[in-house]
């Protein structure tokens, strides 16, 4: 197969960049100058988007590389398909073998013609607030390879395998229309494991496998977003919605270390004498926004009054007011309907097919993008092709015709993308301002009380990955016995051997029906006090930051802490070893925020244009005083 120009894999990689440049409105490529020209080279990517991902990689990948990507070996016996697999990118890997030169025997031959193969180590897609598993494949297939080119010279390339990792990362993965960051880090070369892995000391290949996994992991973390917790994650996205107002105001090149000095912030407890109803505050906030189908950039579009404060009577625009925003962003999106109100018909199956994908695996986060892209393209291949044979009708099917009708349909599709962001946007604010009037002209009486608006108050608990290799605490790894087993006076429980025979089975699981929202009109002064309430507390917290003593400083990751603060050695308790804590100055942290264009809410500087949420009821600045 080493002449197969894989034809499959190029008409598959352009449809996918047709499909994502119609759901992504941009991806942003970072560190390509990383990736060789030529030669072998294992990709080690992020996988947390079902099937974007690997056409992501494929279609961002610098220098046109064809990628190879794992597939079971049982599926190339029929030779139809063992061609149709080859010329689409994939290769063989036996996992039924024990023997590692079988199982990579497909990898091994792919690197030796100097080409690229592509995995995803964390084994499945997955939506967590971290990185969560990294596993050992592609390191012991890089070494696997080393030693196989030792043994091979007359097959093997001369040079080396390097590993490239690549971190692919979303800013709102199942969102339309939003961006990914595609970002490959520095290749790994092999030279510092050799030696270990082909010692002949019991254990060293595998020690030097596991080395190798953890650089591989190390670059990965450094390229994503990673937080120790979902609260803290929704705090820091919140907080950074507040300080970039506008979706596209954050350079894309600092979208990941933005994003993760504001985890770390968050990570930080007692960060502020605030710290803990700043968090409060912005969970809240974030957690009505998704009840409500408002986002805050949306509501910070509108004109809504500086008067706003949740501790007057009616902290919401008046009636008059929310119905001028209205009739002002409807005038606004209509003047520019008929230039592309035709397109909006010919697309609406691809919108609503999208949104029908969505609805199908709603509960699954990392599948909805891809129902979405799936479903529209789906869509679009039907579409296209039946515009195309009516002008091509229209013009007698001749070959003139043929071409100029395929012109059309490419411009046609081209006008669509290029003129679907301003559309959307503006649609969306229509939507929103339709929403805020229906719940100011609402009565307050239709209102959700306290007691039901709790539940919306505090984001839902997200589901476990049964795929995930996640380890279990030692109350877990030890209990044999329910605490219903297990009388008042009994010293110890009783061995697992005797508790399984008394134990009684457990009943299955209550099935509940899943939380349904309410109507956004019951929700919207609710919103709009939330969000006061944030951006207050948000201003409190930096200003609490900014008078901190020169001495302050605050949690950072460990790259960042290496290339903005300090590292320092800690001593672990429990095990008695030590382990490298990063920090950087508040000082700094400020400033670095501030440098990428964060607009931090100011206090005792009197009202700002804008700055409508960091007022009091009385209508004037906060001050230090509204610590207190």
């Amino acid at each position: 197969m080493s002449s197969d120009p894989k034809v499959l894999h190029r008409v598959i990689r352009q449809i996918s960049a047709w499909a994502l440049s119609s759901f992504f409105s941009e991806i942003r490529v970072i560190g390509g100058e990383n990736v060789p020209k030529d030669g072998p080279i294992i990709v080690t990517a992020t996988h947390h988007n079902m099937m974007l991902d690997p056409a992501v990689l494929s279609v961002t990948f610098p220098h046109r590389r064809i990628l190879n990507y794992w597939s079971k070996a049982s599926l190339f016996a029929n030779p139809i398909l063992r061609y149709i697999l080859f010329s689409s990118g994939n290769i063989p890997v036996d996992r039924k073998s024990r023997d590692r030169q079988v199982l990579f025997k497909g990898t091994f031959e792919a690197l030796s013609r100097g080409q690229a193969v592509a995995l995803f180590p964390e084994g499945t897609s997955y939506t967590e607030p971290r990185i969560m598993q990294v596993k050992d494949g592609a390191a012991w297939a890089a070494l696997e390879y080393s030693k196989w080119q030792q043994e091979h010279p007359e097959f093997a390339l001369a040079e080396g395998v390097v590993i490239v990792p690549a971190a692919i990362v979303y800013t709102d993965k199942s969102k339309y229309r939003s961006e990914v960051v595609v970002e490959f880090g520095q290749p790994i070369t092999l030279e510092a494991y050799k030696e270990q892995f082909f010692s002949n000391v019991e254990g060293a290949p595998r020690a030097a496998a596991k080395r190798l996994t953890r650089a591989i992991e190390t670059e990965l973390v450094e390229a994503t977003i990673n937080a120790p917790d979902w609260d803290t994650l929704y705090a820091a996205r919140m907080a950074r919605d507040i300080l970039w107002e506008g979706r596209k105001s954050i350079n894309l090149d600092e979208f990941v270390p933005i994003s993760q000095t504001l985890v770390d912030l968050f990570s930080t407890p007692n960060a502020t004498p605030n710290f803990i109803s700043a968090r409060r505050n912005l969970l809240e906030y974030y957690s009505l926004l998704q009840s409500s189908h408002l986002t805050n950039s949306v509501l910070r579009s509108l004109p809504l009054p500086r008067s706003l404060d949740p501790n007057t009577p009616a902290p919401v625009p008046s009636r008059l007011f929310t119905l001028l925003i209205l009739i002002r962003d409807t005038i606004s999106a209509a003047i520019r309907l008929p230039f592309f109100l035709f397109p909006l018909l010919v697309h609406s199956p691809v919108y609503f097919m999208g949104r029908l994908g969505a609805k199908l695996v709603q509960d699954e986060e990392e599948t909805q993008a891809q129902n979405k892209v799936v479903f529209g393209l789906l869509s679009l291949l039907l579409i296209y092709p039946a515009t195309f044979f009516f002008l091509w009708a229209l013009l007698w099917f001749t070959p003139v015709g043929a071409l100029l009708a395929a012109t059309i349909v490419y411009l046609f599709a081209n006008y669509h993308n290029r003129m679907i962001d301003d559309n959307y946007q503006r649609a969306k604010r229509v939507i929103a301002a339709w929403r805020v009037l229906v719940g100011v002209w609402a009565p307050k009486r239709w209102d959700l009380s306290l007691a039901a608006l709790s539940q919306y108050t505090t984001p839902p608990p997200r589901k476990e990955n049964p795929w995930l290799d996640k380890p279990k605490t030692p109350e877990q790894g030890s209990r044999s016995t329910s605490p219903s087993t297990v009388s008042p006076g009994t010293a110890s429980p009783a061995p697992a051997s005797i508790s399984r025979t008394i134990v009684p089975m457990e009943e299955p699981p209550v099935k509940t029906r899943p939380k349904r929202r309410p109507p956004s009109r019951r929700l919207v002064r609710h919103v709009l006090r939330a969000r006061v309430e944030a951006v207050k507390a948000l201003a409190i917290f930096f200003d609490h930051l900014q008078r901190a003593p020169p001495s302050a400083r605050v949690k950072a990751s460990e790259h960042l802490a290496r290339s903005y603060g300090h590292l320092v050695d800690v001593k672990m308790s429990e095990s008695g070893e030590t382990e490298l804590q990063g920090w950087r100055d508040v000082s700094e942290v400020v400033a670095f925020l501030k440098r990428r264009g964060a607009k931090i809410p100011a206090l005792g500087l009197g009202p700002v244009e804008g700055e409508w949420a960091a007022l009091s009821s009385e209508g004037e600045s906060l001050t230090t005083a509204s610590d207190t």
